[in-house]
């Protein structure tokens, strides 16, 4: 039987010790809803035990969030506050360590006015572009984690009453994150270790090309620049510490060349952004930008998505998943993108990391568009993998090699 309580503070530690291996003397910074306050104090303690500097921590609610959206003018969204992205900066300047929650309802501004939250994305992007490079570029340590709140839950499993939904949850995510087993740091050394292989191989064929194909109509040519790295499991902070930026994360993935995308690609799990639900989706490419889309659900909020900039109609991630990855297997869609994309094959929307292409977290803006490194005030990724996906890799020789089939690794 499952003690709450334990698998908390095992999840805790996991995060704190592995995920942003946290060294003694580095403040850390928390953003999460005041819903989880409980397991923030037991991440704090974590974290103060083995000697942080600080913990801060940035509060949000899920209803006050609801309320703004209803009643505040549209000039609060188009205008994001610069001190909030002043006091991130400044962490981030004295080397923090930053973790977010995620936690919210996954439609939660379904009613709210889609041209505020459109705003709102754009401004808070705009502001926060500098103190983003500080993660993107793994400059910093920076970790992304799920707690289970309340709506969100109760979304997942709305037959059940509100306790046993949220345990429920927890339940479910202690277990896409290893943390019920008895050892999760073992259990998340060997599973770097396995990603690892993947990421070599892959790094060692240094692929032109991806071709994705499937039955639903998937029929995508990928190009990759030269350089491109591959990467999954982990990265290197600016102090070559090793930390891990999502729990879970089951996905190895690089960068695409940004006019070097083609054909049509399916959606095939909805998307959750921003509050709201965009389904049954596809992309028509051309020379890598977005020039066709459709949504049976959510196609504004997909629209205003696509407009934040011009680099939100071209991609910059590319990322490997097995259809039989432990959270696919689960047979619950999370409706939170932390769990879904590793669940499945995905791309992402807007801007590339510049550490998946080599010596890019050197570069300046003007040398890594010049080697096709897609910049965005966003990034957002969607799920596009299933049980009958074929991907193969084509290299500078033309020689061609089967990565996945049959939705799964064939290497």
């Amino acid at each position: 039987m499952l003690n709450l309580e334990t698998a908390k503070k095992k999840y805790a530690d996991l995060t704190i010790k592995k995920g942003l291996n946290l060294e003694c003397g580095q403040p850390l910074v928390i953003t999460s809803s005041i819903e989880n306050a409980d397991f923030v104090r037991i991440l704090a303690k974590s974290a103060y035990e083995i000697g942080a500097k600080e913990v801060h921590v940035n509060w949000n609610d899920g209803e006050l969030t609801k309320m703004k959206y209803k009643y505040s003018p549209m000039e609060v969204f188009e205008n994001f506050p610069k001190w909030y992205a002043d006091a991130m900066e400044t962490y981030a300047k004295d080397g923090a360590a930053f973790l977010s929650i995620v936690s919210s309802d996954p439609e939660l501004l379904k009613d709210a006015d889609t041209k505020k939250i459109a705003a709102n994305n754009k401004s808070s992007s705009t502001v926060m572009k500098n103190f983003r490079k500080y993660t993107m570029n793994n400059i910093n340590t920076w970790c992304v984690i799920a707690a289970a709140g309340k709506d969100w839950a109760k979304s997942l499993f709305s037959d059940l009453e509100d306790e046993k939904a949220i345990t429920e949850l927890w339940t479910a995510i202690f277990k896409a994150t290893r943390t019920d087993l008895d050892d999760p740091e073992f259990a998340w050394d060997s599973h770097i270790e396995n990603l690892s292989h993947k990421v070599d191989f892959l790094n060692s064929k240094s692929f032109r090309k991806l071709v994705y194909k499937t039955g639903k109509g998937t029929d995508l040519e990928v190009s990759l620049p030269k350089g491109h790295i591959w990467s999954g499991g982990g990265d290197h902070n600016s102090k070559n510490r090793f930390f891990i930026a999502n729990i879970p994360t089951e996905e190895v993935f690089t960068l695409p060349e940004k006019n070097g995308v083609n054909g049509v690609v399916f959606g095939t799990k909805p998307l959750f952004y921003s509050g709201n639900m965009i389904d049954e989706f596809s992309f028509v490419f051309k020379d890598g930008k977005i020039i066709d889309f459709d949504a049976a659900t959510g196609k504004d909020v997909l629209y205003n998505l696509l407009e934040i900039d011009e680099g939100a109609r071209y991609l910059g991630e590319v990322a490997l998943v097995p259809y039989d990855s432990p959270i696919s297997n689960t047979g619950l869609l999370f409706k939170n993108t932390l769990f879904d994309e590793n669940a499945s094959c995905h791309f992402a929307i807007g801007k590339a990391y510049p550490t998946s292409i080599k010596n890019g977290e050197n570069m300046t803006d003007e040398e890594l568009e010049a080697r096709g490194v897609n910049d965005s005030l966003t990034h957002v990724d969607f799920m596009v993998g299933d049980k009958d996906m074929t991907i193969t890799g084509i290299d500078e020789d033309g020689n061609t090699t089967i990565i996945f089939k049959n939705g799964n690794w064939a290497i």
